[in-house]
């Protein structure tokens, strides 16, 4: 691995010379050519100067800063060394901080750090170890490839990691971004945890460019002169859900499935869905209701329908009037419903009952009184006789 930039990390007094290595590798990522479509040849880019119109060879390029009236300002490699810079060669720690202080925004590319010489295995060793236990990352400040930068260490699998940080004011603000206005209601937000939790554990193993993957079944493909295969499709998930319960709800059950869960929610929106009640209509000028009473018995048949609805009960009485027909109201409405011709016509028998004992009683006394007035009257007519 070849070392990209040498300097050395400052620590207080501790001096840790040190050489660095880019952490990343990029070469694998998917990098097209530009080509004239007409012949498939590709399109150079030459290096023209503005002036004379001639291609410039490498050695002949150097650098330039563009002033503000355009003008431009030769710089050389000598000018850049002499700059009062003390991070030319040196990686000035400023201050230990915890890794949450540090934005992640800020991060750019990252570099591996090792111990440049037997002199300084020992203290990278110390500061390594200082970082990993104390639980902090350092951050300082160090000059690479022409610039200053803002620098982060951390430990990590054993080396020291440098990430180089953008300054402050390159992060842009979040200035009409955001949305304003929006409520999010607890359920949705205890859901939307729910689904958190319900993905898992992330394994590095099964991270793999799949658009790199299929660039290269294509180009095998063209080169064996075949056609490349068709891409699979993706199952039809039906209409777009807009309810964002719907929706999180749908989430957690299939991420759950994947895993091979079924949990007691599951259960319950099963059971719900069994014990859902259709609601049925009834009977013409009737209102149907769902949470009423069973009537009182009256030792008739009630006839019921296959689908357990309740059916017209009809009730028969004989009376001075004739056969009165009595409805008891549609759809198994108990609350307000009218007494039955029955009920009417024993209530009215009862009463005459009660009405006929009480005026026998009243006659009974009656006759009684009657009888000891007469039996006075027939004594006093013989004591006046006597």
């Amino acid at each position: 691995m070849r070392s990209v930039w040498n300097g050395a990390i400052s620590f207080g007094l501790v001096s840790i010379p040190v050489k660095t290595y880019s952490a990343t590798d990029r070469s694998t990522s998917v990098s097209f050519v530009r080509i004239h479509e007409k012949d498939g040849g590709r399109i150079q880019y030459r290096k023209v100067c503005e002036l004379d119109g001639e291609e410039v060879p490498n050695e002949e390029i150097g650098r330039g800063y563009r002033a503000t009236d355009d003008t431009i300002v030769p710089i050389t490699d000598e000018d850049l060394s002499h700059l009062p810079l003390p991070t030319t060669k040196t990686l000035t720690i400023l201050a230990f901080l915890d890794a949450g202080e540090i934005d992640p925004l800020q991060m750019d590319r990252a570099y591996y750090l090792g111990p440049n010489g037997p002199t300084a295995t020992k203290p990278y060793t110390l500061l390594r170890e200082a970082l990993e236990h104390h639980g902090k990352v350092a951050v300082g400040k160090v000059a690479m490839h022409g610039r200053e930068t803002l620098a982060m260490l951390r430990a990590h699998d054993g080396a020291i990691v440098m990430h180089a940080l953008l300054w402050p004011d390159q992060i842009r603000s979040t200035a009409g971004v955001v949305p304003d206005g929006v409520e999010i209601r607890d359920s949705e937000l205890t859901l939307a945890e729910t689904l958190m939790d319900s993905l898992g554990e992330l394994d590095p193993g099964e991270l793999h460019d799949d658009y790199r993957e299929a660039v290269e079944s294509l180009v095998a493909a063209k080169l064996e002169g075949g056609e490349p295969a068709a891409p699979e499709t993706a199952g039809a998930s039906g209409g777009q859900v807009i309810d964002l319960m719907a929706a999180l709800e749908s989430s957690v059950r299939a991420a759950q499935e994947g895993r091979g869960e079924r949990t007691g929610a599951d259960e319950e929106s099963g059971a719900e869905a069994d014990a859902t009640v259709t609601p049925i209509r009834g009977r013409k000028g009737g209102k149907s209701g769902t949470g009423t009473k069973k009537p009182a018995s009256t030792g008739r048949k009630t006839a019921s329908d296959s689908s357990g609805a309740p059916g017209r009960k009809r009730t028969a009485a004989k009376a001075s009037a004739g056969r009165t027909k009595s409805a008891t109201g549609s759809g198994g409405s108990g609350s307000g419903a009218k007494k039955s011709t029955t009920e009417k016509s024993t209530a009215k028998k009862t009463t005459a009952k009660k009405t006929t004992k009480e005026t026998a009683s009243e006659k009974s006394v009656g006759t009684a009184k009657s009888g000891r007035a007469k039996s006075a009257a027939k004594g006093a007519s013989k004591r006046t006789s006597a």
